[in-house]
């Protein structure tokens, strides 16, 4: 735990998988066809303030959720993919249009559709109940599952970490 502990101190940018890190992976559908989706209030919370605190926060998605773009725009995530069905090009986009080298990026994601963009950032991280492929890659598997405050958790450590946790901004939403 110590040596992940060290490596959250280089971290500059958290990129997140949607369905299944945000979300815990359900998709409600009424009898309209209209889809939906439930995020954890506390990841809300983690996710804008390590905006406000100066963090590059993405979400990279094959979903094409109008919803979800709404509340991670909501949150002040500008930077949100959706649709992406090969995440590791996007990714590498990612990095090149910000400028942003592969070791200061937190990914966490929680099955194969990200196991190629997992692989090239400095730290793969999950939630608990992560596909066992995901899990055997990731520097950190969270305790908490998707959707119920797995960024929240990766967030916080990080900030933790370097200091920036309990600043000025964290009592402003």
């Amino acid at each position: 735990m110590e040596n992940f502990l060290n490596r959250l101190k280089d971290i500059t940018t958290f990129i997140f998988d949607v369905d299944g890190v945000l979300t815990d992976g359900s998709v409600f559908v009424t009898e309209a066809g209209v889809q939906s989706r439930a995020f954890n209030i506390k990841d809300g919370y983690a996710l804008q303030l390590a905006i406000k605190s100066g963090y590059t926060v993405a979400a990279i998605s094959g979903s094409r959720s109008k919803s979800a773009l709404y509340r991670l725009n909501s949150l002040g995530i500008n930077d949100v993919y959706l649709g992406t069905h090969t995440k590791a090009e996007r990714l590498k986009l990612f990095m090149e249009e910000k400028s942003v080298h592969p070791s200061k990026i937190l990914y966490m994601a929680d099955d194969i559709p990200d196991l190629a963009a997992m692989n090239l950032v400095g730290l793969p991280v999950c939630p608990a109940d992560a596909a066992e492929e995901v899990k055997a890659i990731c520097a950190y598997v969270s305790h908490v599952p998707g959707g119920r405050g797995c960024a929240r958790d990766v967030i916080e450590k990080v900030m933790k970490v370097q200091g920036t946790w309990m600043n000025d901004q964290a009592y402003s939403w």
